[in-house]
């Protein structure tokens, strides 16, 4: 549906749908690195690769709320543009809309796991470090950032299936 609009509004459309789809890449990005680096083997895990684990997940922070920013900004410029402003309340009863309330309901959850990593859990492993206790706060955070990945598997699915869609339909 990145080609849906034409004229200006299509082109701004467009654009946004690049900049969202840049935007998501970035933070599925981010997520495959820092699972990598939560999930490598306990045998393997020294003090250096926590602290640079910690460094990578307090300094994604900036960049996340970047990243969440856009996506609100450029996913509400694509329902307008695609959806119109009368197709939002008929959502809920069709196909397109459900997918698609399905879509927002799982990146809210999203924002939820960024935002507790980010506030409480990043934090809360930092102290536990410096306590040589890592290890707990360590495994609710690869559960956090699997719960998010599980999110990003089930979004990617649900964005491919809205693409077969023909979402005139939710109007």
């Amino acid at each position: 549906h990145g080609a849906i609009g034409e004229g200006p509004l299509g082109w701004l459309q467009l654009g946004g749908d690049i900049v969202h789809l840049l935007a998501a890449g970035v933070w599925v990005g981010a997520l495959g690195a820092m699972l990598l680096l939560v999930l490598r083997p306990q045998a393997t895990i020294d003090r250096e690769h926590l602290q640079l684990t910690h460094r990578v997940l307090d300094g994604f922070s900036v960049t996340g709320t970047i990243v969440v920013g856009l996506l609100v900004a450029t996913g509400l410029l694509n329902l307008i543009v695609i959806v119109g402003w009368p197709g939002i309340a008929a959502l809920p009863g069709s196909l397109y809309g459900q997918l698609l309330l399905a879509k927002l309901v799982l990146f809210i959850v999203m924002l939820g796991l960024a935002a507790s990593n980010r506030f409480r859990l990043v934090p809360r492993f930092k102290v536990a470090m410096a306590a040589d206790d890592e290890a707990g706060a360590l495994s609710v955070l690869r559960q956090s950032l699997a719960v998010e990945t599980g999110c990003v598997v089930a979004i990617l699915l649900l964005v491919g299936w809205l693409g077969t869609l023909d979402p005139s339909g939710a109007m």
